[in-house]
């Protein structure tokens, strides 16, 4: 499931105005960035920037990483509909969950699915997470992934906007890649696209185009992902809830060397 409500890019037209010399007409795909409204069981939860693509499986592993859920079986629909003004997505959810609602919901918009805006109390922030899945790969799968992720990247190769979470095996070959001008966004949807289908992580690990947050890991861990791969550094906060959950990390990944811990 992909599901494009509107267009993942669109085409404007600038100058491109160089150093020295006449400025020329040139045309550029944008990646888009739409606000999609979270609605739980009529109960008005949260406002995302996001791209308008994959915007069922944004929903369902937002609201896993909301903790929202515990698994698929907790949704019981997912309706999205375009409003013209942005997208309004409708969570049905299972009602042995349906407190969960009221006790964490936001009150304002999330800049790409930041993970804390809204959030009413401190504590709500900084729960206790569960133990993560032990990961017992080999580092040579981390290097494989990244060297093949750029092919996998169709809307970064067209905009240069966007980043990339993707799912990839225990040997570091990809299974699947999303894309969203957030990084939340962009694991929530491969996160969302994996708890619809079923699906599990079978000592695989997840890649993402990005600095390494404590949300990232929380998501993480939450969807039962062993090992979490980014490209850019991590911070202090992820680092602690990363060991304190027990999750590995990989960070700073290039071609030549990685950061690991746990």
């Amino acid at each position: 499931m992909t599901s494009e409500v509107r267009p993942a890019a669109i085409t404007s037209h600038f100058k491109r105005v160089p150093a020295s010399g006449p400025a020329v007409p040139v045309s550029r795909a944008l990646a888009d960035e739409v606000p999609i409204a979270i609605e739980c069981n009529g109960v008005a939860y949260a406002v995302l920037m996001a791209t308008p693509a994959a915007v069922e499986e944004l929903a369902a592993g937002f609201a896993l990483g909301e903790r929202l859920i515990d698994g698929v079986d907790d949704l019981r629909g997912i309706d999205v509909h375009d409003t013209g003004e942005g997208i309004l997505v409708r969570l049905s959810l299972a009602r042995r969950v349906a407190e969960r609602i009221t006790e964490r919901v936001r009150h304002r918009s999330s800049d790409a699915s930041c993970g804390l805006c809204g959030v009413e109390t401190l504590a709500q922030a900084l729960r206790p997470l569960p133990a993560a899945k032990p990961w017992d790969g080999d580092d040579a799968a981390v290097f494989a992934a990244f060297h093949a992720l750029r092919d996998h990247q169709p809307l970064n190769a067209e905009t240069g906007a966007v980043h990339a979470a993707a799912s990839c095996t225990r040997e570091g070959a990809i299974r699947a890649v999303y894309e969203d001008v957030g990084r939340h966004n962009a694991f929530d949807k491969l996160i969302g696209s994996m708890l619809l289908a079923r699906q599990e992580w079978g000592g695989g690990f997840a890649l993402l185009t990005s600095r390494c947050s404590f949300e990232l890991v929380e998501k993480a861990v939450l969807a039962g992902c062993p090992m979490l791969a980014t490209i850019s550094a991590p911070t202090r906060l992820a680092v602690e809830r990363a060991e304190g959950a027990g999750l590995a990390l990989r960070s700073l990944v290039r071609a030549d060397a990685l950061l690991a811990s746990g």
